[in-house]
């Protein structure tokens, strides 16, 4: 069954009729032509799709594009800002944080969704004092982080620091 939707994509409103079963990531890629998530796994565990929906991070080929109509979706290319790249951007660059680069956009993403969860004092799994007011991006916390983001190229090592740097220089808390 086919039905009209209205998606706001890294900042722009566009309408299109999607099947009510279509993952947003297949309306991002296939019908909006955005490619920037990229479809690794389709079941949600690689994090090459992940997108910001209303600045949280979001496998966009777990939900269903019929169920974001009132989110802002956010991909990597929406973090740039007049064309602009973003720091995040940047600094993958800098520390050499990608190789073939499949799913640095979905690293970025979710990178930008990490340093919004620290500035907002949201503990993770390895987070050693619950009851401490903040959070300390350590390199544990990072990577237990990203961990939902796999790289097949194993850029690890440089993506820990990439993540790393932009939180120091926004001044979240290391």
């Amino acid at each position: 069954m086919d039905t009209e939707i209205t998606l706001r994509v890294d900042g722009v409103t566009r309408s299109l009729t999607v099947d009510t079963r279509t993952t947003l990531l297949d309306a991002l890629r296939e019908r909006l032509r955005n490619t920037s998530p990229k479809k690794g796994c389709d079941h949600g565990q690689c994090g090459a799709c992940t997108v910001l929906l209303d600045g949280r991070r979001g496998n966009s080929c777990l939900v269903l594009a019929v169920t974001v109509g009132d989110a802002e979706v956010t991909t990597s290319d929406g973090l740039a800002a007049d064309g602009e790249p973003h720091p995040l951007h940047r600094s993958f660059v800098d520390c050499d944080a990608f190789q073939c680069g499949y799913c640095t956009p979905g690293q970025i993403c979710s990178a930008a969704g990490v340093l919004a969860e620290a500035r907002a004092g949201f503990p993770s799994a390895v987070t050693p004092d619950l009851t401490a007011d903040g959070v300390d991006l350590t390199d544990v916390e990072i990577r237990e982080r990203m961990s939902g983001n796999l790289c097949r190229c194993a850029a690890y090592a440089h993506i820990v620091p990439a993540v790393a740097a932009v939180a120091a220089a926004e001044g979240v808390r290391r």
